[in-house]
C-alpha cells in the first residue's frame, strides 16, 4: 500500500501573518476555510512541490514556531538564495555540513558556502517564518539510486521539466562529441537520460 506524504502542520500564532508570509514567498494559496471563529485552516504548497503545508487556529497542539527541519529541495542554492532574500525571508548564507551531506541540527559544524565538490545533497540553507518555523533547503542535482522508481519519471512544474531538458541537451551534445556523429535518435537518448537522473541509475554515455 502506498503511503504518501501530502501534508505537513506548522504551528503559527498568527494565521494572517503566517499566510502573508508563505504566500509572498510564492507558495500557492490551497484553501482558507474557518467554519466559526475558533477554527480555521490554511494550505500552502510550495512550487513544484507534491506536499502542503497547513496551518491555522486549532489545527495542533504543538507549540508555535517549534517546528524545526522542514525541508525543500532545490537543483540551485545559490538562486534559491537570491529568490528567497529578494522576497523577504532573509535566508542564511549557503552552507554545508562538517560531517558531509546530513547536516547537524541547530547551526552546529555547518561550513560557510556550498559543498566545495558541489555535490549532490550537499549545499543547504536556512530560513525561518515569522513564527520561527525552521525551514532547509538542500541542493539535489542527481538523485541516488533507489530513491525513486525507475519504471516511473513525474515532474513537479514546467520549470523542473524544462531544467531535465536542458541538462540531458548538454549531456547528449557530449554524447555526439565522443560519438563524433549527429545522433538521429535523440529523442530516445534524451527520455532515457532524464529517466536514468532521476531515478538515480547509470546515465547512458
Amino acid at each position: 500500500m502506498d503511503m504518501k506524504l501530502e501534508v505537513v502542520v506548522v504551528p503559527v500564532s498568527d494565521v494572517d501573518r503566517a499566510k502573508g508570509f508563505y504566500t509572498r514567498l510564492g507558495w500557492r494559496l490551497d484553501a482558507d476555510v474557518a467554519p466559526d471563529e475558533n477554527f480555521r485552516v490554511v494550505q500552502v504548497t510550495p512550487p513544484g512541490s507534491p506536499a502542503s503545508v497547513i496551518f491555522g487556529t486549532s489545527v495542533t497542539s504543538q507549540t508555535q514556531g517549534s517546528a524545526q527541519g522542514l525541508q525543500l529541495i532545490v537543483d540551485d542554492i545559490n538562486a534559491a538564495h537570491d529568490e528567497l532574500k529578494r522576497l523577504g525571508a532573509e535566508p542564511s548564507e549557503v552552507f554545508h555540513d562538517a560531517g558531509g551531506v546530513f547536516h547537524h541540527a541547530g547551526t552546529e559544524a555547518r561550513v560557510p558556502g556550498p559543498d566545495p565538490q558541489r555535490t549532490s545533497y550537499g549545499s543547504f540553507l536556512s530560513f525561518s517564518d515569522p513564527d520561527g518555523n525552521g525551514w532547509l533547503l538542500q541542493e539535489i542535482t542527481t538523485r541516488l539510486p533507489g530513491r525513486l522508481d525507475p519504471a516511473t519519471t513525474t515532474f513537479a512544474s514546467a520549470e523542473d521539466l524544462a531544467s531535465a531538458l536542458r541538462r540531458a541537451a548538454a549531456a547528449h551534445g557530449e554524447h555526439e562529441a565522443r560519438i563524433g556523429a549527429e545522433d538521429p535518435n535523440w529523442p530516445d537518448w534524451y527520455a532515457l537520460y532524464m529517466v536514468r537522473e532521476q531515478a538515480g541509475t547509470e546515465l547512458p554515455s
